[in-house]
């Protein structure tokens, strides 16, 4: 699945997250430090999950732009569940269940409404934006409890127990993409969905799992989210469709679809977070970090669009 092309392309990437690294270090003395480092592991957990789903999404050929207030969603839902004194376990798993439930419901209207996926989950942001709204009623939900926090800065021989839980994810997504026919199915599918019907391939099937599987990803983000911060605003997740789709972008999966890099998402989603923290730390207002990821993303898009152009006219 990733070919010589996307070796390179993990390797250009990787050394784009050292140069950025150096730079920051020798710009900002706090940025270099352990207790920094640890900072943006931390605040990528939550990053990884939503951009490996859109991985899948997107070498499917389908974009989920309602991925964050999905994870608003799920996160009131669990920190509901906290307040409501439930066992942990059942805690931990309410926002992946109600994510599945709601990534499903983003299937059903893309495959059965025969809608582009870019505008069904565009309606389904508003709706859900709209639910978030009525939940909190316009007010933050604040003072929930630690338990999760405890359970995601867990260290397990010096390693946090929520990074395990992303490298898990990511093990998991890598073993069905590999092991089993649920990847070439799916790469099959985002290179060409007709072509892909006419060889008696289960697409409905796929592409509903593959949505609800996403809505779990960003599930379990919201646990996250609840975990790191302990609180819930109105404005939840207002950026990270936009981040997740560059970090997948950038890692090498085509918004066009039937390529994929699982390795490439990750050293997108690390290298925007390594740039967010080092702008932050130099005195760069926030407004910038938006601005940067969006040329970022414009960049590449640029880019595949005219490497895509180059292929089809040579062939």
């Amino acid at each position: 699945m990733d070919d010589q092309s996307g070796v390179g392309r993990d390797l250009t990437l990787a050394a784009a997250c050292v140069a950025a690294v150096f730079l920051f270090a020798l710009l900002s003395p706090a940025f270099g430090t352990a207790g920094n480092a640890a900072t943006v592991l931390r605040n990528g957990y939550e990053l990884w999950l939503i951009a490996l789903g859109m991985t899948l999404l997107m070498a499917m050929g389908a974009i989920d732009v309602s991925v964050g207030a999905v994870m608003g969603v799920t996160a009131i839902l669990t920190g509901q569940a906290l307040l409501a004194d439930l066992p942990l376990g059942v805690v931990m798993l309410v926002g992946p269940a109600a994510g599945a439930m709601l990534g499903l419901c983003a299937g059903a209207v893309v495959v059965w409404g025969r809608i582009p996926a870019i505008v069904a989950t565009l309606g389904l942001f508003g709706v859900f934006r709209m639910l978030i709204f009525l939940v909190l009623g316009g007010q933050w939900l604040s003072g929930l409890p630690a338990d999760l926090t405890r359970v995601v800065d867990w260290r397990a021989a010096g390693v946090p127990a929520g990074l395990l839980i992303v490298a898990l994810a990511y093990g998991a997504a890598w073993v069905f993409l590999r092991r089993t026919t649920y990847g070439p199915h799916l790469l099959a599918i985002g290179f060409d969905e007709d072509r892909a019907r006419l060889m008696g391939l289960a697409v409905t099937r796929v592409r509903l799992a593959t949505f609800a599987a996403s809505g779990a990803l960003c599930g379990l983000a919201g646990v996250f989210y609840i975990a790191i911060y302990r609180n819930v605003s109105m404005t939840i997740g207002a950026d990270i469709a936009l981040e997740a789709v560059a970090a997948v972008i950038l890692g090498g999966t085509p918004i066009f679809g039937g390529r994929i890099s699982l390795v490439g998402t990750v050293l997108g989603v690390l290298l925007l977070r390594i740039l967010q923290n080092g702008l932050l730390l130099i005195g760069v207002p926030s407004l910038w970090q938006t601005v940067v990821t969006g040329a970022l993303l414009l960049g590449v898009l640029s880019a595949e669009v005219v490497l895509r152009r180059a292929r089809t006219g040579a062939a």
